[in-house]
């Protein structure tokens, strides 16, 4: 029987806005639901932050993200830095989301908008293993490791 994981990110508040920047990037069909819509009372502060969010494409991308309770900082939780460093990737982040696709051209397409107001880790080129490889921390803090799947 075959077991399928997804990615779940945690934000600081701003799990909304990631989610719907990734419908963006890579498309698909996106849920939201928030705290209020699983019986927190509207007026309690937070109500309208993500308690569980979703992203489902058919090009098989699947990302899920919810708001961690009482935290507004924005950003991914625990964020960290990842850098380049003596030809090395240098990071004290506990995860990267890793996205493969067949051709460099369909991976310049999500690329290019990823990196909006990213910080580039290690741009977009062939390497030794991969016909196009490239890291990226983008503006939630989430990185992301980019390549075309080796053959």
């Amino acid at each position: 029987m075959p077991v399928q994981t997804t990615t779940h990110l945690n934000f600081r508040g701003d799990a909304r806005q990631a989610l719907e920047f990734y419908q963006s990037v890579f498309g698909g069909h996106l849920v939201i639901n928030t705290y209020a819509d699983f019986g927190m009372p509207a007026e309690i502060r937070g109500s309208d932050k993500v308690v569980f969010g979703l992203i489902v494409g058919e090009n098989g991308f699947r990302i899920m993200g919810y708001d961690i309770p009482g935290r507004t900082e924005g950003g991914i939780a625990a964020p960290g830095s990842t850098h380049r460093e003596n030809n090395t990737t240098v990071t004290d982040q506990s995860l990267f989301v890793s996205i493969s696709t067949p051709t460099l051209k369909e991976l310049q397409g999500y690329w290019d908008t990823l990196s909006t107001d990213a910080t580039i880790v290690e741009p977009l080129a062939a390497s030794a293993w991969s016909a196009g490889f490239g890291m990226l921390t983008d503006r939630f803090g989430v990185t992301w490791s980019a390549s075309v799947t080796a053959e």
